[in-house]
């Protein structure tokens, strides 16, 4: 059974308009660095699983595209990268710490904006609209899903 996600990436490091224009419109989710979100993809993401790209810390933060988790979970290569802003001097080949999935586009959408979001009764409980809500990766709930993407003309 798919599984559903909202994976947030600042548009100045990756935005929709970059996955769009990749060759395969597909890309390694790095550099996430909490616990917490690293096992929801290490534990828990399948191939084929749905993914509301959404773009934070920006003018309009919301939901920009749709897209689908097209590998399991493997190491994500900037924590061996001395240097690197992801770089984890306690990660090693042996014992990687931190892990990434593949997503691939499926379609930009409008932008479903995190106020248009929070307007909707029928998403109140949504993880990712909670208060304190900080994590970079949160499961969506089959019904949010339906409603979302419904709402996207998807």
């Amino acid at each position: 059974m798919a599984r559903y996600w909202l994976m947030k990436s600042e548009p100045s490091d990756v935005s929709i308009d970059d996955l769009a224009g990749l060759p395969d419109q597909s890309i390694d989710w790095y550099g996430v660095r909490n616990y917490q979100a690293r096992n929801f993809m290490r534990d828990q993401m399948k191939v084929g699983d749905g993914v509301l790209f959404y773009h934070s810390n920006c003018e309009v933060p919301g939901i920009v595209g749709i897209c689908e988790v097209s590998t399991l979970a493997y190491p994500d290569k900037f924590q061996f990268v001395p240097g690197h802003k992801y770089f984890d001097p306690k990660s090693t080949s042996e014992n990687p710490r931190w892990v990434n999935v593949d997503v691939k586009l499926v379609r930009k959408t409008r932008v479903l904006s995190l106020k248009e979001l929070r307007e909707i009764p029928e998403l109140a409980n949504m993880r990712t609209l909670q208060k304190g809500n900080r994590l970079s990766i949160t499961p969506v709930d089959p019904k949010e899903w339906a409603l979302i993407t419904r709402l996207l003309g998807t």
